[in-house]
């Protein structure tokens, strides 16, 4: 009986741990994921600097540049 009673202060402990701190920053976190959906832009990569590139598009040879993170996946141009 001693031992129940000694751990319901540290289980409201962790459920209150859990509800104030774990839970919203969880919720933060799958915002901030959401926030992130990468474009759609296909292009040439024309130059790699550290985390930046430069990534050329459209007709009319548009130059962007952006970070490499922006990379959702290679396609590599049939021969």
């Amino acid at each position: 009986m001693e031992i129940i009673a000694s751990l319901v202060p540290m289980l409201i402990v962790f459920v209150v741990f859990y509800l104030v701190l774990l839970l919203p920053e969880k919720k933060r976190k799958k915002q901030y994921m959401h926030m992130l959906t990468r474009g759609g832009i296909i292009g040439k990569i024309i130059s790699l600097d550290g985390d930046n590139m430069v990534l050329e598009s459209g007709p009319d040879r548009a130059r962007l540049k952006m970070t490499k993170n922006a990379i959702a996946n290679k396609i590599y141009k049939e021969d």
